[in-house]
C-alpha cells in the first residue's frame, strides 16, 4: 500500500489532483485509515496508469471514467490502442521537429506544413474510440455529453457567482470555494486544470480584453480582476 503523498512523488500527479480524482470517483483509494489517510494498492496504481495514458491522449476525465468503469473494458486491448496512438503522436512530433530544423538551416522558402497534418492520428483515434463507444457506460457518457454539449452558459454562471462575492476579500472562504468550483468545472469538462494552469488562466482573464469583457459581463465590472486575485490566494 502507498499513501497519497507517495503516489504523488511516484507519478508526478499532485496530491490535490489525486484528491479530486477521489471526489469524482475516477480513482478511489483502496483503503482509508482511521486517521483519514488514503492508501492505494497495485490495482489502483494500474488504474492510475491507464488514466494518465488516456489524459496524455487528451481524453476528458468523464470519458476516461466511462471507459474504465465499463464491465467490457479490456485493459490489455486498451493499452495496445494507447501505444499505437502514442506512436502516431511521436511520429507526428518528430516530423514537426524535423520541419522546424529544416527552416533553421534552409530558411522559410522551404517551409512545409505537411508535418502538421493530423489525419492519420485523428482517424486512428476515432477507430479506437469506436471500439469503446459500444459499452453501456460510454453510451451513458455520450448521452450526458450530448444533453449538455454547450457548457458555456454553465461556465459563465460560475463567474456570475464569483461576481456576487467580489466585495469580499479574495482569500475568504466563499471566494476560495468558488475558485475551486471553477477549477473543477474546467477539469471535468475541458482538460485537467492544475493549480499552475489555473494561475495562468487567472492572468489571462485580466490581460486578454476578450476574456475580461465576457467575465465582467457575467459577474459585473471587476469580476475578472477579483477572480485573478482569488486564484493567486489559493493554498
Amino acid at each position: 500500500m502507498k499513501t497519497v503523498k507517495e503516489i504523488s512523488r511516484l507519478t508526478g500527479v499532485s496530491v490535490r489532483t489525486l484528491h479530486y480524482y477521489d471526489e469524482i470517483n475516477l480513482l478511489k483509494p483502496t483503503q482509508i485509515t482511521d486517521a483519514g489517510y488514503r492508501l492505494y494498492d497495485d490495482t489502483a496504481l494500474e488504474r492510475l496508469h491507464s488514466i494518465l495514458l488516456f489524459r496524455e491522449l487528451q481524453f476528458p476525465l468523464k470519458e476516461i471514467k466511462a471507459i474504465l468503469d465499463s464491465p467490457d473494458f479490456d485493459a490489455k486491448a486498451a493499452l495496445n490502442e494507447q501505444i499505437k496512438l502514442l506512436e502516431l503522436q511521436k511520429k507526428r512530433l518528430d516530423k514537426i521537429i524535423s520541419s522546424a530544423r529544416e527552416i533553421l538551416t534552409k530558411g522559410v522558402n522551404n517551409m512545409s506544413f505537411s508535418s502538421f497534418d493530423k489525419t492519420d492520428l485523428e482517424q486512428y483515434s476515432a477507430e479506437a474510440k469506436e471500439k469503446w463507444v459500444h459499452t453501456d457506460a460510454y453510451k451513458e457518457y455520450e448521452q450526458k455529453h450530448t444533453d449538455s454539449a454547450d457548457k458555456t452558459d454553465e461556465f459563465m454562471q460560475i463567474f456570475a457567482e464569483i461576481g456576487k462575492v467580489k466585495h469580499l476579500s479574495p482569500d475568504c472562504e466563499e471566494a476560495q470555494k468558488l475558485i475551486k468550483k471553477l477549477q473543477n468545472f474546467i477539469t471535468e469538462n475541458y482538460y485537467t486544470c492544475t493549480d499552475e494552469i489555473l494561475k495562468g488562466l487567472g492572468e489571462m482573464y485580466v490581460s486578454d480584453e476578450r476574456f475580461k469583457k465576457n467575465i465582467d459581463k457575467a459577474g459585473g465590472i471587476g469580476t475578472a480582476e477579483f477572480t485573478a486575485k482569488a486564484i493567486n490566494c489559493m493554498k
